[in-house]
Order: structure tokens, then C-alpha cells, then sequence
């Protein structure tokens, strides 16, 4: 079946082309795109959820994990959905301004995450270097008004880019080799003079991942000294642990991150679809295995989602039995599991 064509050449609208190459391909590209999305709402949703529902989660460690949780809705929510259209049905234009907002968003969800995992190295640090005094450096109030901060300063530093852009001419080509409005690729098709929107992005790249890693980098030196210190080696395991989730997140995120980045300066010789998929990859792998990460180490939270899970699978199978005892009971059949009192007792509380 021929796909549906819904392209725009108009002077206000860019054309997004997919994965240029693998244009054949894009039905089955979409596959892994929509599955690793939908295990990612599935499972960041459910982190959600429990955290929201349980009490004793309520505490800066698990608010933490909100907080990425959300940035890892944001991100594959923001390309997903028009991939999937370019894939699907060859939807491929864009506003300029769509274009616009779409990598403004994208990029402030980028360094707010990053925040994110600066304040969770900050958490693990207070918790192992200081734990006596955790409960007043890290409160829940402390822990939202550090949010606020990361989501103010992602804004601060991202909107220049958009609003730089919006003031150039673009050339007669407006034709984006990518499945989202990367700003890379937005300002090669600038026409006019883009050296300060380039060398503002370039020191932007730099003083935001420069400072995130750097202050992760001396909070993960000064845990891993005050562990060394520590003589039991029972304790040297508990410490650890701690962080061992942190760390996982933590190179899921900025390993393919520098990947790419290191292709886009250097890789000249690498295919365009190869840049292309690790940036997608980039926006879609991170949110997926966030959420299984601390699924898997973080035994409380774990229990918790069982827990949940459990409940919530033997409340619908009790509904059920006990809507079917109940048109036994009004139809004066026999109950066949002999619960008939129960559901009766159940039925009139209810």
C-alpha cells in the first residue's frame, strides 16, 4: 500500500525526513520506536503511580526518581508521535514555530534531566558523607525548590536558542534529514550569519555538561573516599549499592550522549542514518530502562510495585468472582464455591 502523502513545500514549513536511506525500512524502524515508547510510559507511569500512592516512598530519594521519571515521559512524547507519523503515514511537514518548539522543549527536558542526576549524586553524598544531618540538607521542601531551580535554569539557558534561530533566514532548501528538529541540524540550513548562534550553543554544550558531570564527578570522589574509609566490608557493600543504580542511570544517559555527539564532530566518514538512529536512541533507551533500573536495585521500591501490582490483580479477579456469586445469589442458583456468605457480606458493605 502506497503511503499516504501529506507534505508541504509552503515557505513557512520544514519537511522532516525520517531516516534518509532507510526509507524502505521505516515500517519496520517504527516497531522498536512505538514498543520501547510504550514500555517507557509504562513504566515511568507505574513509578509514578506507586511513589504517588505509598506513604513511606514519599521522601527526597523516591521525589527524586518523580522528577526523572517525568523528564523521561517528556522526552520520547516530544519525537515519538510525529516519528511514528513519518513512518507510518509520511507526514513529514512542520511549521517553522512546531519545528522551534519542539527543540526548545527537547533540549530543556535535556538539561533539566541532567539536573536531575546532579541532584541524585548530591542525595547519595549527603546520605553516605553525612547521613546524621540528611534529614535537614534534604528535606521534600529542599528537594522541590531544587527542581524548581534545574527547570529555571533549563529554561534560562535553552531559550536563547530558539529565539536566535527564529531571527535567521532560512535557505530555499528547508529539508531536515532527521525525525525531529534537532538544533544541530536547524542551523545548517540557516542562510545568514550563524556564528553566535553557534558559538552560543557550543559554549552552552560545555558549561552545562561540563559543570553537571564535574559536580557528579567530585560527589561520587568524596563517597567513594568516605567508603574507602569505612573498614567494615559489610559496609562497603551497603554503601555502594546505594549508588549503584545512580551510576547505571547515569551512563545510560551521558554515554550515549557523548557517543553522539563525538560521531556528529567526527564521524564525517560514519552514514547520515547512523547519526539519525543514535539520536533517536538517545531520546528513547534512557526512559525505557530508567524506570527497570531502580525496578531491579532498589529493593523497597521494588516490593512496593509488586505489592501494588498484586493487589490491583487480585482486586479485579475478586470483583469478577464476586459479580458472578452475586447473578448466582439473584438467580437462586447454588453458589459452586461455597462463598456465597462471603460475597452476601461483601455485597452489603459494598
Amino acid at each position: 500500500m502506497a503511503p499516504f502523502n501529506f507534505t508541504h513545500s509552503d515557505a513557512s514549513t520544514f519537511i522532516l525526513m525520517g531516516i534518509p536511506g532507510l526509507e524502505a525500512a521505516h515500517i519496520w524502524i517504527s516497531i522498536p520506536f512505538f514498543t520501547f515508547y510504550i514500555i517507557s510510559l509504562l513504566g515511568n507511569v507505574t513509578l509514578l503511580s506507586v511513589v504517588g500512592k505509598e506513604q513511606t516512598l514519599q521522601k527526597p530519594m523516591y521525589l527524586l526518581l518523580c522528577m526523572l521519571a517525568l523528564t523521561d515521559i517528556a522526552t520520547p512524547t516530544f519525537v515519538v508521535p510525529k516519528a511514528l507519523g513519518i513512518f507510518w503515514f509520511n507526514l513529514k511537514g512542520i511549521t517553522v514555530a512546531g519545528c522551534l518548539t519542539q527543540m526548545f522543549f527537547l533540549h530543556t527536558i535535556s538539561v533539566m534531566h541532567s539536573s536531575t542526576l546532579v541532584t541524585m549524586a548530591f542525595d547519595r553524598y549527603v546520605a553516605i558523607c553525612n547521613p546524621l544531618r540528611y534529614a535537614t540538607i534534604l528535606s521534600n521542601a529542599q528537594i522541590a525548590k531544587l527542581g524548581l531551580a534545574g527547570l529555571i535554569r533549563a529554561v534560562l539557558f535553552i531559550l536563547p536558542l530558539p529565539l536566535l534561530l527564529s531571527q535567521q533566514t532560512f535557505c530555499a532548501n528547508r529539508i531536515i534529514p532527521h525525525t525531529q528538529c534537532e538544533y544541530i541540524a536547524m542551523v545548517r540550513m540557516v542562510c545568514g550569519d550563524i556564528r553566535v548562534s553557534r558559538i552560543y550553543g557550543f559554549v552552552l554544550m560545555f558549561v552545562i555538561n561540563g559543570f553537571d558531570l564535574t559536580f557528579i564527578a567530585l560527589s561520587y570522589g568524596l563517597i567513594i573516599r568516605a567508603v574507602l574509609r569505612i573498614s567494615s566490608h559489610k559496609a562497603h557493600q551497603k554503601a555502594l549499592n546505594t549508588c549503584t543504580a545512580h551510576i547505571c542511570v547515569m551512563l545510560t544517559y551521558y554515554t550515549p550522549t557523548f557517543f553522539s555527539i563525538l560521531t556528529h564532530h567526527f564521524g564525517q566518514g560514519i552514514a547520515p542514518y547512523v547519526h539519525i538512529i543514535l539520536a533517536d536512541l538517545y531520546l528513547l533507551i534512557p526512559p525505557m530502562l530508567n524506570p527497570i533500573i531502580y525496578g531491579v536495585k532498589m529493593k523497597e521500591l521494588r516490593d512496593k510495585v509488586v505489592k501494588y501490582t498484586c493487589r490491583s490483580s487480585a482486586d479485579t479477579k475478586f470483583t469478577q468472582s464476586s459479580a458472578d456469586t452475586r447473578d448466582d445469589i439473584s438467580s437462586g442458583l447454588q453458589c459452586p464455591s461455597g462463598n456465597c456468605q462471603i460475597v452476601r457480606e461483601y455485597v452489603n458493605q459494598h
